[in-house]
């Protein structure tokens, strides 16, 4: 019977130890935290002998819900109640100082806890704190109608009955806790799979709130992404059956006021709003129409970065529980690896792309493609690219003037601006503001702009477009611009179009780049070879036929010498020697700067003769079916010449050999030698003279020297003009 002395002694140590062994079954069996609760309260309650007894959890609010409730008299307290705290009662005077209390006449008692007690009846209390693992979790409370106070060791024993039962409760509590972070991976699984397969973001983002949703039993569960804009949009939403969408995916709100995206996006931390009425702008009105009520949110954080925001909505006036906060920041955690991993995916395609855009210009300008043809497949790429309707590829010339290289059009079968247009950047347009500022530029209505570039941009019905600086070895080149007919372009657009024109500006330089080093090396040549002629026709026409006259004139004098001037004779002879020398000796300069062999027998003659006049043995071997090019020839004979000499010189070789063959529209040149190695392009001028003459006309050549191995030098000219050296 209630409110009745209970046993002592042993009978009364039993009876409590029974107790705690009746939880502990309950907890053993897995009870639910309920009923655990309870088996508690209604233990304390009987264990006592008083009239009331009440298990309550100490909410972060400054409230205090029952959890537990028992009655040995009639009606007990309604479980789920929540009461604030505050006052003179036995549960504020537990939360205060933690420590076991009560008040044996509640008529001195006070705050609303008190009214509550005497509305039971209640004369006098005493209550004892629960602490579980290290927290004061709650209070345990037993309550008498009678005028007597309750026993003096009423405390003690209840706060020795509560140590142990407090066990029991983290138990319970550790149970549901598991359960709860198995429930979380189970989730966090089921949206990694969908990342691991290659899901599209959307349909990743779909399922993180679904999983949310169900997992925090809520009404309605919604991610929206931050804008630079100041908006907030929706990117999925999940609702309970037959509950109407607060957050469509797609919509966009304006940030502002006080409401839970804004507040989380202000602050970067979690935020709740309990009483919809309170909340103010655009997401708050949103809500009202929709019947919502309370919202809590918590920031979802991508590599470092506010991503956006994950809400939780209740349909109840009732404020969601306490540790929503938590639970949805714990799994949005886990979760915004799953979107990270889908954001990274989508980036990685579109650099896959931007690559493979780049390769194909790349082959282009590999290819010797006309810079017109490079300029206007930049355009189609990054149109293609980015998806939008018009690209435009513009070059800002000396003479102050813009000229148009390259365009390209989703639709139209036409060119947005005409290849060739030539205006003045002037007036505010893209082509002006870029060519001002050398920064990127925006014009989200082109109603606005004005200038040249403007009105014929109107007049292709521009609405909106956007325009990047392309630096080529630090000169402001010119611009890309991209355009779109049906409104704003995305955001981010400069940022992916100046990243592709980072990349095509590299294929713009080298566009140019080739074609001056091309005329240059056809200078070069042409250059070399003329200087070759005007030295032997010099030396032909003025030096060696100086000599010749001197050489008759000599003879001349030698016939004229009277007899007995046998001296004067014989030092005319000599002269007469000396000078025809001399000229043979021009003649073979003249012969190595041009020589007459290569010119009138061709390359097999003239390397015959190179390998009969060298100071080692020389096989020659050459397989042409008739005369090459004279550029083509020339390097081959001056490559050959100079790989010989250097043989003779360097290599102390006993033998070489020379072969020579047309492979594949390419002339190769090998010349070998058996002497002891160690050459090296970087050792002498001679290698190094041979290396720049090949390359001058787009050949290649390679050397293979190890010490003791020999010296192979192989050559490769093409036959049809100068190949790009790759």
């Amino acid at each position: 019977m209630a409110d009745s002395p209970g046993p002592s002694g042993d009978g009364r140590i039993a009876e409590e130890q029974a107790a705690l062994r009746r939880v502990a079954v309950l907890v053993a069996r897995a009870a639910s935290p309920n009923a655990v609760f309870a088996a508690i309260t209604e233990e304390a309650g009987q264990l006592l002998g008083v009239a009331h007894a009440a298990l309550s959890r100490y909410d972060a609010d400054g409230s205090v819900t029952v959890v537990a409730a028992w009655s040995g008299v009639g009606p007990a307290i309604p479980v789920g109640a929540r009461v604030s705290l505050g006052g003179r009662n036995v549960h504020t005077m537990v939360f205060q100082t933690g420590q076991a209390a009560r008040l044996d006449d509640y008529a001195d008692g006070s705050g609303p806890l008190s009214r509550l007690s005497g509305e039971l009846g209640v004369r006098g209390a005493a209550g004892a704190p629960v602490v579980v693992e290290g927290r004061l979790w709650g209070f345990i409370g037993v309550a008498s109608q009678h005028e007597q106070p309750l026993p003096p060791d009423t405390e003690a024993r209840l706060a020795g009955f509560t140590e142990l039962a407090a066990t029991a409760i983290a138990n319970a509590q550790a149970r549901v806790s598991l359960r709860t972070f198995a429930e979380e991976q189970a989730a966090l699984r089921r949206v990694a799979v969908l990342v691991a397969r290659g899901a599209p973001p959307d349909e990743v983002f779909a399922a993180v709130a679904t999983e949310a949703g169900r997992l925090l039993d809520a009404d309605l569960t919604a991610i929206s992404r931050y804008d630079r804009d100041g908006t907030a949009t929706a990117v999925s939403e999940w609702s309970r059956a037959g509950a109407a969408l607060s957050f469509p995916v797609g919509i966009t709100l304006r940030l502002g006021g006080r409401n839970v995206l804004t507040l989380v996006y202000q602050t970067g931390h979690p935020a709740r709003v309990d009483r919809i009425a309170d909340a103010s702008g655009a997401p708050a009105v949103l809500a009202r129409r929709r019947g919502y009520g309370p919202v809590v949110g918590v920031p979802v954080t991508v590599e470092g970065r506010l991503w956006g925001a994950m809400i939780a909505i209740s349909r109840s006036r009732e404020p969601l529980p306490p540790d929503t906060e938590a639970r949805l920041a714990g799994f949005t955690e886990l979760a915004a690896t799953a979107i990270a991993d889908a954001q990274a995916r989508t980036e990685l395609h579109g650099f896959a792309e931007e690559q493979a855009a780049l390769r194909r210009v790349a082959v282009l300008v590999a290819g010797g493609a006309p810079p017109g043809d490079v300029f206007i497949a930049v355009t189609d790429e990054a149109g293609l690219l980015l998806g939008v309707d018009y690209t435009v590829l513009s070059r800002y010339d000396p003479d102050g003037l813009v000229t148009v290289v390259g365009a390209w059009a989703s639709t139209n079968p036409g060119r947005p601006l005409p290849i060739g247009l030539r205006l003045r950047p002037e007036g505010r347009n893209i082509h002006a503001l870029v060519f001002e500022t050398g920064r990127p530029a925006r014009l989200d209505e082109y109603r606005t702009a004005s200038g040249a570039f403007a009105d014929t941009a109107r007049d292709w019905e521009f609405r909106a477009a956007v325009g990047v600086p392309i630096w080529v070895e630090g000169r402001l080149w010119g611009v890309m611009s991209a355009g779109s007919g049906a409104g704003s372009l995305p955001a981010g657009t400069e940022e992916r179009l100046a990243g592709f024109t980072e990349l095509a500006a590299t294929a713009l330089a080298n566009t140019d780049a080739q074609a001056a080093l091309m005329s240059s090396r056809a200078r070069i040549v042409a250059a070399a070879d003329e200087t070759r002629r005007r030295v032997e026709r010099d030396l032909h026409d003025g030096a060696q036929q100086r000599l010749i006259s001197l050489a008759l004139r000599l003879r001349a004098a030698q016939a004229n010498v009277p007899s007995g001037a046998e001296e004067l004779v014989e030092r005319l002879e000599e002269a007469v020697g000396e000078a025809t020398g001399v000229q043979e000796q021009l003649r073979e300069i003249s012969h190595g700067l041009y020589p007459a062999v290569l010119t009138e027998g061709g390359l097999r003659s003239a390397l015959r003769t190179l390998g009969r006049r060298s100071a080692v043995p020389v096989r020659v071997d050459v397989r042409l079916p008739g005369r090459l090019a004279e550029p083509v020839e020339f390097a081959a004979y001056y490559a050959v010449s100079e790989a010989l000499s250097n043989t003779v010189r360097h290599a102390g070789a006993s033998a070489a050999e020379v072969e020579v063959a047309n492979e594949d529209g390419l002339l190769r040149v090998r010349v070998r030698d058996d002497g002891r190695g160690g050459a090296d392009f970087s050792r002498g001028s001679g290698l190094t003279a041979l290396k720049d003459r090949v390359e001058a006309i787009g050949g290649r050549i390679a050397l293979h020297s190890p010490a003791g191995g020999g010296t192979t030098v192989e050559i490769s000219l093409p036959l049809a003009g100068p190949v790009n050296v790759r």
